[in-house]
């Protein structure tokens, strides 16, 4: 049973010129919900996504997460209140070890001041031991810990999308914003990623999923929300979904698997 709202989304519209991408957006995500945003090449979905972190600023309309408004606000601000986003391309430190990786995102998180680390105080010991082991967590929960010292850009697609949602959780949200986290990933693959999914809301972690593999946000999906030409034109359970005649005319032509 999903908790109370979390992350509301009210009359949104965004306007490139005489372009309109999104128009009178509206709807919810509460606690521990699930709920995948769909909809055909071009519908709106990143734009959306843009819009509820930061980095795309609404032309009308208001986006609140836990009763703040983020309209005006920066991506890090909104990160720091608990809402993070993965991207659709791999976004990790190819340079730098797995472990790094995870490191460099929880120092975000810090409380060592730099006189700290300059005269290695005690506390900033302690400090880099718990770092070190929430990081060893994080790759223990995304199935990486056995990739811990090689480097990030020698990892596999898949892996990488895996060390990327790692870097998110790294920021310790409330609510995770995932970008397509299995295109091009096998099914083998797809089925670890969805798992991992479902083992983050377990944890408390609300997630608003965009993906294109179909079978795999109705599987995973508490709710679906289906946008087409920068509109919502269905809203509902998986089921529901599946046999609402707007979004099947809206997917004819496409193929049933292709969000």
């Amino acid at each position: 049973m999903a908790g109370e709202v979390i992350l509301s989304i009210e009359n949104v519209a965004v306007q490139f010129g005489g372009l309109v991408a999104l128009s009178e957006l509206t709807f919810t995500v509460c606690e521990g919900e699930i709920v995948g945003l769909i909809g055909p090449n071009g519908a709106g979905k990143t734009t959306a996504f843009n819009v509820f972190t930061g980095f795309l600023k609404p032309t009308s309309g208001e986006v609140r997460y836990r009763g703040t408004l983020l309209n005006g606000l920066k991506p890090y601000e909104i990160a720091g209140l608990g809402l993070v986003r993965t991207f659709q391309r791999t976004s990790v430190f190819q340079n730098n070890s797995v472990f790094e990786n995870v490191l460099i995102g929880l120092h975000r998180r810090g409380r060592s001041t730099l006189w700290d680390t300059l005269l290695a105080l005690p506390r900033e010991k302690i400090a880099e031991r718990e770092v070190a082991g929430k990081a060893r967590e994080i790759l223990a929960l995304v199935g990486l810990e056995s990739r811990a010292a090689e480097l990030a850009g020698a990892l596999s697609y898949g892996e990488q999308r895996l060390l990327g949602i790692a870097l998110a959780l790294a920021a310790q949200p409330s609510m995770l914003l995932l970008d397509e986290p299995v295109s091009g990933m096998n099914p083998s693959e797809s089925a670890k990623v969805m798992k991992l999914v479902e083992t983050i809301r377990a944890r408390g972690v609300a997630i608003l999923l965009v993906e294109h593999d179909m079978p795999t946000v109705m599987q995973v999906s508490d709710r679906i929300v289906v946008l087409n030409y920068g509109r919502i034109i269905a809203e509902g359970s998986p089921a529901e979904i599946q046999r609402h005649p707007d979004v099947i005319r809206a997917y004819l032509g496409e193929g049933k698997k292709r969000a």
